[in-house]
């Protein structure tokens, strides 16, 4: 089985890492300066679960290109992902199966409209990496877990064969028979975590600290609403675990939509917490909720950032 991995930054590299360490066909499709940057140092891995070397990883440009993949893992930000459909589009064939690592759900009506109901799978992955300044993948907590599946439920051949190649590989990988629920839940969660570090530029102890318990319950029970609203009430253990995760004294955990927004990058707000909004059950209250008003938050660093800079 043939494995595209769309880029080799954070995501990519690290799971496109662990795919050629256990001697699967992986394909790095990359942008010309993180191949030439993979020419001089290979693909580098600093993780818990042990360190990588890899000094030629097989890679191609877009134009480069030359038919179909099996799989085309796809991990880049929700606003990258016109430009990285237009890059990956003749690596998809008849056969060709698509596996978004995107948060949210708005990625997958994209993909769909773009190649089709059948090649896109729902996905997911719980990791916290990024790329130090020498382009080497950092792995910086005890989680590497991708989960993969039917939209529609259920197992099938394709997927059984993706199992076949992710097993023996150095993650925890997860074939659901529901990732669809699995996806909402996630989304929950993120938004809840982004939604509440970016509003309150702190992390999740100094939140708690302040007495903001409340203010944490709040935003996380709301995006549990409108997940029920859809059809995809959250689990009572995602529940449990969601609510302990934003109440946690002394936790540093901040989101990577905080991360981004104190260096001055871009954010996801309309994927992560603007598409949750818009899904939202309509509400009587003339009161902004928090997690309207962490959203509003977030736009008004977009357009100041936007201003800045040009």
């Amino acid at each position: 089985m043939r494995f595209l991995m769309v880029g080799a930054g954070a995501l990519g590299g690290y799971f496109g890492a662990r795919l050629l360490a256990a001697g699967r066909d992986v394909t790095f499709l990359l942008r010309p300066g993180r191949a030439a940057q993979l020419a001089t140092t290979g693909l580098v891995v600093r993780s818990p679960f042990g360190d990588l070397d890899l000094p030629t990883p097989k890679h191609v440009l877009a134009p480069q290109i030359a038919g179909p993949y099996d799989v085309v893992v796809v991990g880049c930000k929700a606003y990258d992902l016109d430009a990285t459909m237009d890059s990956f589009a003749p690596a998809v064939g008849p056969d060709t199966v698509i596996l978004p690592l995107l948060n949210g759900l708005g990625h997958i009506d994209r993909l769909v409209a773009r190649f089709g109901e059948a090649r896109v799978l729902g996905g997911l992955c719980m990791i916290s990496a990024t790329l130090d300044d020498e382009g080497r993948v950092q792995h910086l907590n005890d989680m590497h877990s991708l989960s993969y599946g039917e939209r529609a439920g259920g197992r099938s051949p394709r997927i059984d064969a993706i199992a076949a190649q992710f097993a023996g590989a150095n993650f925890t990988a997860t074939a659901s028979e529901t990732i669809a629920q699995d996806m909402w839940e996630k989304w929950v969660f993120i938004a809840s975590a982004a939604g509440l570090t970016s509003l309150m530029h702190a992390s999740i102890g100094d939140i708690v600290a302040a007495g903001g318990e409340d203010v944490a319950l709040a935003i996380f029970d709301e995006c549990c609403a409108i997940a029920a609203h859809n059809g995809f009430a959250p689990r009572p253990g995602a529940i449990t675990r969601g609510r302990a995760v934003v109440t946690t004294a002394g936790s540093p955990m901040t989101a990577s939509m905080y991360k981004d927004m104190a260096r001055g990058a871009r954010v996801e707000a309309d994927h992560i917490l603007g598409d949750l909004l818009a899904r939202a059950p309509r509400s009587a209250s003339a009161t902004p909720s928090v997690l309207r008003t962490a959203y509003v938050h977030l736009k008004a660093y977009e357009f100041r950032r936007a201003r800045e800079a040009g």
